[in-house]
This record gives structure tokens, sequence and C-alpha cells, in this order.
């Protein structure tokens, strides 16, 4: 059995626009390449995967102009990730058209398994990654998630605003991140299937979900943070800081 891996990167990430380059009217780079600690978002992503032994192959979907610079950028500052198969890809329009385009080109065996991954999740640890394999092995479809800590409430969108309509248990709730893990027949099928009916779902697991599967659910962890916004990247850095801080 092999693990392979799916990077969608291929979305421009306008949320991490700042004001200023808004203002200077200066184009702001992809999120996934925005600079966390003088490296780009997706080669700290990259590599906490080209470090994992349970790791065979990498699928990177890319914007098309993105993909001979980025295959630059590997050969020249991350070598180290190359020490396992990275395959650069064309992406979509969407992420699941990214990770459909990626499965493509993907050559794996029913039973294999298919993690895909957020590009701007850089803090995701080899113990996550252990447990989603591990939980995709067993049930065939597992993600990483985290308990809701806030209150969750259900409403009903209005001219005048959003209006509360129940309030959901909190002990029912789990905040999604990724990986995501399955064996590669089960999510080829929910992939084929999405395309068929026209289906765009919010993640991979609603995919399976759809198709009837069971999901499985890991303990992920509050460090395993999507970088969405500025704030986000401040938080990023601090958590940069006390990593670079333990590995010296």
């Amino acid at each position: 059995m092999k693990v392979v891996v799916i990077i969608p990167a291929a979305g421009l990430g306008t949320r991490m626009t700042s004001a200023s380059r808004v203002r200077a009217k200066r184009p702001a780079p992809s999120k996934q390449f925005t600079e966390l600690g003088g490296t780009p978002i997706l080669i700290h992503t990259l590599r906490k995967f080209a470090a994992s032994p349970r790791v065979s192959e990498i699928f990177v979907a890319l914007r098309r102009d993105e993909m001979v610079g980025f295959r630059e950028l590997l050969e020249a500052e991350a070598k180290d990730i190359l020490r396992k198969r990275v395959e650069l890809v064309e992406g979509g329009e969407h992420r699941q058209h990214s990770v459909a385009n990626a499965l493509a080109a993907v050559s794996a065996g029913a039973g294999d398994i298919i993690l895909v991954h957020d590009a701007v999740r850089p803090f995701v640890t080899t113990e996550i990654i252990d447990d989603v394999i591990r939980g995709a092995e067993k049930h065939g479809a597992a993600i990483a998630g985290m308990p809701a800590v806030d209150t969750v409430k259900q409403v009903e969108r209005t001219a005048d605003g959003a209006l509360i309509t129940s309030t959901v248990p909190r002990e029912r709730v789990v905040m999604a991140q990724t990986p995501q893990g399955f064996r590669y027949e089960i999510l080829k099928k929910a992939f084929d299937e999405a395309a068929a009916d026209g289906f765009i779902g919010t993640d991979e697991a609603s995919l399976i979900e759809r198709s009837g599967r069971e999901v499985a659910v890991v303990m992920g962890s509050a460090r395993n943070l999507k970088i969405t916004t500025p704030a986000d990247m401040e938080l990023a850095e601090f958590y940069l800081r006390q990593q670079e801080k333990k590995v010296s």
C-alpha cells in the first residue's frame, strides 16, 4: 500500500491581500506563496509531507503560469522535498477541480491511500498525518478535526441579516481540518459521481458523505491552522518561531 498526497494550490487567496497593497495597487502573491519566515508557505507545507516516511508521492496542483517557476524554486531551494516524487499538475477553477486533475494523474491501486491537504496549513504534524492514514486504512475515509469550542448557532439568512433558528449542541460539531484521507477507490468514485451531477462540495469529505460513505474523524490540532487572513499570518509567524526554537 502506498500513500499519495495531493496539495491543491491553484487558489488566489484574496483574503490575504493587505490594505496597503490595495492602496498601492501592487499585485499580492497567491497566499500559498506568501513568505513565512522567508520561505513560501507552500514550501513549509510540502516539507511536512516530504519528511513523512509513510508518504510515497506528492502531487501539487498549481495555476499553469506558476508551474515552471515553482519547479525551479524546488530545485534551487528545496531539494529536500524532491527526495520524494513530486509531480506538478494544472489546477482548476475550484479546489475540487484541482484535486480531480491531480487524482486523474495519480497511478494508484484500489486500497492505496490518498491524502488531500490545504496548501496553507504548514503546521500539520507527523502524528496527525499518521493518524489520518490509519483512519483511512481502517474506515476507508478519515479527516483531521477539532471539537467546537464556541457555541454554534444555526441561522436563517434574511434581508435584514441573520436570525438564529436553533443552537447546535457542541458535542455534535467538529471543525474540519486537513489532511483528509481516503482509499483511492472510494475517493475516485465520489469524485466521478460529483462530476457527473455537476456537484461542488466544500471539501473532499463532503463528496464522500454524498456518496453514502461514513467518514471517521481523528484529532487534529489548534496549531494546524489554515492561513487565510493577515491575522492568521501573525499567529503563524509566532508558531514558526516556537517551532524553530524546538529544532535549535
